[in-house]
């Protein structure tokens, strides 16, 4: 059944005029929106959340339901859900003046363009994935790409049947540090997708020289991995200062002993 005006008005997060979010902002209790809460995604951060003595869910919302929180109500929302959702949870995150985590992939270019005049106001990232092992292989596939000079290189990522973009975000972000560390950017087609049965997520990317290879691999084998790791990710985004951020910057912080 197609919403009235009146139900659409009720699901849309009304203006704010909360200043923009500065640095230094007191996280304690992490009280987080959970965007895409009946997704699969959704369930565990919830799930994990309930465990995390820091954290609590303000509130669970997914497509069609209203939003019940007030500007200052929530310290950070989190997005897993599709490219319109993402673009919904930034007008959530702007009209509550918190934080805004996407973890979303595959996001059309007028989700992004969301998301980034939410940045205008609060602190916002997306994160093709929240795991602190994918950070570390992304710093060590940037590295040895450096380092290998000559080498032919390739990533091969697998996922899930029901997974539906390929690239996955992940293997394009480890395909940019790769470039980064090589200093030219990597040809697409040396990135192949896998789709099949229930695999959370594997990422291997290979180096490939005279009589030697070398793999840089990530195998999940849980969701409550990107779980954890998106409520991290959020505590520390909550309290950045109002502008985009990377999960480069969150990992130089944890490098130092600040994420």
């Amino acid at each position: 059944m197609r919403a009235s005006r009146a139900d659409n008005a009720r699901m849309s997060p009304a203006p704010t005029n909360a200043p923009a979010r500065t640095a230094n902002f007191d996280v304690d209790t992490l009280r987080i929106v959970i965007h895409g809460a009946r997704g699969r995604m959704g369930e565990r951060i919830a799930a994990c959340a309930e465990s995390d003595g820091r954290c609590a869910v303000a509130q669970r919302i997914d497509r069609g339901d209203a939003l019940a929180l007030r500007t200052g109500d929530a310290d950070a929302v989190l997005d897993f859900s599709s490219s319109e959702g993402a673009a919904r949870a930034a007008e959530i995150a702007e009209s509550l003046g918190c934080a805004l985590l996407v973890g979303t992939t595959g996001l059309s270019g007028a989700a992004l363009g969301m998301v980034g005049r939410a940045a205008g106001r609060v602190p916002a990232m997306v994160a093709p994935n929240t795991s602190l092992g994918v950070a570390v292989a992304r710093r060590l596939a940037a590295e040895a790409a450096r380092l290998l000079t000559g080498f032919d290189i390739d990533i091969v990522e697998t996922h899930h049947v029901r997974k539906l973009d390929a690239p996955s975000g992940t293997a394009r972000s480890l395909a940019e540090a790769v470039g980064r560390g090589r200093g030219t950017a990597l040809d697409p087609a040396r990135i192949v997708s896998v789709r099949a049965g229930d695999v959370v997520g594997d990422h291997e990317v290979a180096f490939s020289g005279p009589g030697e290879r070398i793999f840089v691999t990530h195998r999940a084998t849980s969701r409550d991995l990107f779980a954890l790791g998106a409520i991290r990710m959020a505590r520390w985004l909550a309290a950045q200062p109002a502008g985009m951020h990377s999960p480069d910057e969150w990992f130089d912080d944890l490098v130092r002993g600040r994420g």
